[in-house]
């Protein structure tokens, strides 16, 4: 749940003056599961959206989702709509005897700026294959094909593969699951703590066999399926060994690192650019920091379009994470 006394998380900078502040709530977990540090409400169920993707798969996987590498990873992606992403879509269809006309997702465009370009000037338009949601859909309906459940109604909330997803989640949350809303394309949208998510990000992230490191090791050979080739996502899985991250929907990012631990940025206004600084703040609080994650600005603060600015960790939490965790 978003509270309007969450703290401000990052700031926008234009020159020098204060822009916008972005307020909302962070926590760590370690290996344990326990929190280490943690500003605004993490403790109240919120909507991931497709941060819970990952969690998603492995409970495709446990009822015979029968793909690996690449295709794992597009599993659990919101893709970009790369003609690779697109085409790997096509063959997880392929390969259950299903075709895009069978996605029920809402249609939509590619993510990516450049490939939504060239889909366009193609003479595409909307479709449910294009929308970031696809490969979850695609490897929704091939497990339904291979576990003999039915696949005319699979976006309804109690179809075997959501209450499946609905335990799986609980289980490596280590809490209750409320009953699902509707996603954006279409599918359940499960509600979960931050500390529920950042817990399930970390036992994933350190788990040494079955479903869980299945998932873990497709994103980390694999993130450009999970996410694109021009995505932060990518940068995050390329710089800390070890790690898995995934977006989601208004302003959720969640990672799992190799030790166990995770981590949950959740911006109040929902805009993805405030959830980048305060989380590299805490990779390098951790001894993660890079000089790659340290320039990682995704969306720049632009002047006639040359930067002329930009989105910063608040000062009070980069205090507070040296504090607790330094």
């Amino acid at each position: 749940m978003v509270m309007s006394c969450d703290p401000v998380l990052a700031e926008v900078w234009r020159g020098d003056f204060l822009e916008c502040l972005h307020h909302g709530s962070i926590v760590i977990t370690g290996p344990d599961g326990a929190v280490r540090f943690s500003a605004g409400d993490v403790t109240r169920p919120f909507l991931p959206r497709s941060s819970v993707k990952p969690v998603q798969v492995i409970a495709m996987l446990r009822h015979g989702l029968d793909v690996d590498a690449e295709l794992l990873a597009l599993a659990g992606a919101s893709h970009s709509g790369e003609p690779f992403h697109l085409d790997g879509v096509r063959h997880l269809l392929d390969g259950a005897g299903l075709s895009p006309d069978d996605l029920q997702n809402t249609p939509g465009l590619p993510l990516d700026t450049e490939a939504q370009a060239a889909y366009l000037a193609a003479g595409n338009a909307k479709c449910p294959l294009a929308h970031n949601c696809s490969g979850k859909h695609a490897a929704m309906l091939r497990t339904c094909v291979r576990a003999g459940w039915s696949t005319h109604d699979y976006l309804a909330s109690d179809h075997q593969l959501h209450v499946a997803a609905r335990h799986d989640l609980s289980d490596l949350a280590g809490e209750a699951i409320p009953d699902p809303v509707v996603d954006g394309c279409g599918a359940p949208a499960f509600a979960v703590s931050p500390t529920g998510l950042a817990r399930a990000f970390g036992r994933i992230a350190a788990a040494e066999d079955g479903p869980s490191k299945q998932v873990a090791d497709a994103f980390r050979t694999f993130p450009q399926y999970a996410s694109g080739t021009r995505r932060d996502e990518l940068v995050l899985h390329h710089e800390v060994p070890g790690l898995i991250c995934k977006l989601g929907a208004e302003g959720c990012l969640a990672v799992g690192l190799a030790d166990g631990s995770g981590i949950v940025v959740k911006v109040g206004d929902g805009h993805h650019r405030g959830t980048i600084p305060p989380l590299v703040a805490a990779l390098t609080t951790l001894g993660l920091g890079t000089p790659a994650l340290a320039a990682l600005d995704p969306e720049p603060v632009l002047g006639h379009g040359r930067p002329a600015g930009r989105v910063v960790v608040d000062a009070w939490l980069a205090t507070r994470l040296g504090e607790v965790l330094g």
